[in-house]
C-alpha cells in the first residue's frame, strides 16, 4: 500500500463494500490492531480486538506516575515526524493538539571523554572533539560526512523515481551500516564519531537499508507531539471501538479451518476462545514466537518469527524540582550526546506551567538498554543520577523521584521495534507481511517504518484493506 492510497482509506473509508460483513478477530490494542478494528468497522465489518494488557496503545504508553500532578513522559513513542502524512491524518482526523517537538538545538551538549561542549561550539569547529580522524575528513561533522556518503543513491533516485528501489535493495540489502561506512571509504575514527555523535553506535551492525530508510523519510525534522501525552492518539479511537475492546485477554492458540479463525486467550477467570471469519495478529512476533499455532504456519512465516531480530530499548526518567536546563543554561528541548552509560538526555518542552520537569536522563537501544535492564530499579535511577551529575551537577539538588522502562523485558513487547539485520528486508519482509490462510498480519514490523507509528497505522490499513477486499471476492 502506497501512502496516496492509505490517506484515501483515512479520509474515506475503505471502498463499498461488496460481500457479507465479516467478524474478524484482531489480536493487540496497539495502534495497528486500533487501525484495522476502526476501518474494518466502518466498513460495516464486525471487529473484536483482544488485548493482554490492561489499556490500550501497546509501545504508545505515557507514564504519568510517580510524577507530580502535571508532568509526565513517554515510556514509548515520544514524537511524530511531519513527513509521516499517515500519522498526521489520524491526529487531524481526532482534532488532537500538538506542539512541537526539538530535536537539535545547538545550547545542548556533547559530553564526551570527561569534557563538554555547547554544539553551537562543535558545529563552528568540529575539530574540538579530537576524533582520530583521516585527513581528508577532518573539519567535518558526522553528519555531512554520512549525507555525502548517501548522496550517489539519492542522485539515483531523483534520477529514476521509485523505480530504483529494487535495485537500490538488492545491492545494498546484504551490508550492515558499519560495512557500508567502510565500502565508502570511512576511517575507524569516522565510523566511531558517527556512531556516537548521531546515536548509531550501538545499531552499527544492523541493515544498511534501515538508516537509508529513515535518512530518506526525513524523520528527524520537523517533528511535534501530543499535548497531554501520547497516549491521546490511541484513546480517541475508544469512543467507537470501546465495546469491541477485551482487555485482559491473553492470547495463547491459534486454530482455523478453510471457513473460520479460534483464537484461544485467558483471563484471571480462565480460558475462553472466540471464532470469527478472519484473524490479524499485530503483536510482535517477538510474543508470537509464544502463542501455539494450532494448524502450523507455512515455514517462510514460522522462519520470520524465529528469525526477526527486535531492538532492545531503555529509558530511564528523573524528576526535578525546578527546570535548572532552562532557568540556568538556557536549554528548552532538545537533547544532549554522551559517551556515558546514559548516552542521551532529552529535556521536556511540556510541563513548564508546574515549574518541574521529568529529564529523559537516559534513552539507549540494543547493548546499552540492555546493560541498563540488567539493573534493579533503583540502582538504575542512582546511576543515571551520577552520570547526569557530570553534565548539570544541579541534579543533586534538584531530583525528586525516578522511574524506568525496560521494552525488552516487558513481557508483552519483549523488545522495543523491529530491525533487520543484513539481508533481512529481502529474505524476511515479504514473508512477514503474507496472510496464512485466514490471519493476516500487521504491526509496525509488518512495514519497512520500523519503530515508527507510520509502520504501524500503514500496515494495519493495509491487513484491513486485504481482509475488505477477500470479503467482498
Amino acid at each position: 500500500m502506497n501512502e496516496a492510497e492509505g490517506l484515501f482509506i483515512v479520509q474515506n473509508g475503505l471502498p463499498g463494500r461488496t460481500g457479507k460483513p465479516q467478524k474478524v478477530i484482531v489480536v493487540g490494542a496497539g495502534i495497528a490492531g486500533l487501525v484495522t478494528a476502526y476501518e474494518l468497522m466502518r466498513a460495516g465489518h464486525d471487529p473484536v480486538i483482544l488485548e493482554a494488557k490492561p489499556r490500550v496503545g501497546g509501545r504508545i504508553e505515557t507514564v504519568r506516575a510517580p510524577f507530580e500532578t502535571g508532568l509526565y513522559a513517554e515510556a514509548g513513542a515520544m514524537r511524530i515526524p511531519s513527513a509521516h502524512k499517515l500519522t498526521m491524518a489520524y491526529v487531524n482526523k481526532w482534532n488532537l493538539k500538538t506542539n512541537p517537538f526539538t530535536m537539535g538545538n545547538q545550547n545542548c551538549y556533547y559530553h564526551l571523554c570527561g569534557q563538554q561542549w555547547r554544539m553551537s561550539e562543535v558545529a563552528e569547529s568540529p575539530e574540538c572533539l579530537d576524533f582520530d580522524l583521516a585527513p581528508h575528513e577532518r573539519g567535518k561533522s558526522g553528519k555531512q560526512m554520512w549525507r555525502d556518503s548517501l548522496a550517489p543513491i539519492l542522485a539515483r533516485l531523483e534520477a529514476e523515481g521509485d523505480d530504483a528501489w529494487p535495485a537500490i535493495i538488492e545491492e545494498y540489502d546484504h551490508y550492515s551500516t558499519r560495512e557500508y561506512l567502510e565500502k565508502c571509504g570511512w576511517s575507524e575514527g569516522a565510523i566511531e564519531m558517527f556512531g556516537v555523535l548521531e546515536n548509531q553506535e550501538a545499531r552499527m551492525n544492523f541493515s544498511f537499508v534501515e538508516a537509508l530508510l529513515a535518512e530518506l523519510g526525513h524523520v528527524f525534522s520537523d517533528m511535534c507531539q501530543l499535548e497531554g501525552g501520547m497516549d491521546r492518539l490511541p484513546q480517541a479511537f475508544l469512543p467507537d471501538l470501546g465495546r469491541r475492546i477485551h482487555l485482559g485477554a491473553n492470547v495463547s492458540a491459534i486454530d482455523q479451518t478453510d471457513t473460520s479463525v479460534t483464537i484461544h486467550y485467558r483471563t484471571p477467570l480462565g480460558q475462553n476462545q472466540v471464532t470469527g471469519d478472519y484473524a490479524i495478529i499485530t503483536i510482535p512476533f517477538s510474543v508470537l514466537r509464544h502463542v501455539e499455532v494450532l494448524k502450523p504456519f507455512s515455514r517462510a512465516k514460522q522462519r520470520a518469527i524465529r528469525q526477526l531480530h527486535y531492538n532492545a530499548s531503555s529509558k530511564i526518567w528523573i524528576q526535578s524540582r525546578r527546570r535548572f536546563w532552562e532557568e540556568d543554561e538556557g536549554i528548552y528541548g532538545g537533547g544532549t550526546v554522551t559517551d556515558l552509560p546514559i548516552r542521551n538526555l532529552y529535556y521536556p518542552e511540556h510541563g513548564q506551567e508546574t515549574g518541574r520537569g521529568v529529564l529523559l536522563a537516559s534513552y539507549t537501544w540494543a547493548e546499552d538498554a540492555q546493560r541498563w535492564g540488567s539493573l534493579n530499579p533503583s540502582e538504575r535511577i542512582s546511576q543515571a543520577l551520577e552520570n547526569v551529575a557530570q553534565i548539570h551537577p544541579q541534579i543533586k539538588d534538584e531530583y525528586e523521584a525516578g522511574a524506568s522502562k525496560m521494552w525488552h523485558d516487558d513481557e508483552f513487547a519483549c523488545g522495543a521495534f523491529a530491525l533487520f539485520e543484513p539481508g533481512q528486508t529481502t529474505s524476511l519482509h515479504p514473508n512477514i507481511i503474507a496472510p496464512e490462510g485466514r490471519v493476516h498480519f500487521a504491526g509496525e514490523h509488518a512495514s519497512l517504518c520500523h519503530r515508527w507509528i507510520q509502520g504501524s497505522i500503514e500496515s494495519g490499513l493495509r491487513a484491513a484493506q486485504e481482509i475488505h477486499t477477500a470479503a467482498g471476492a
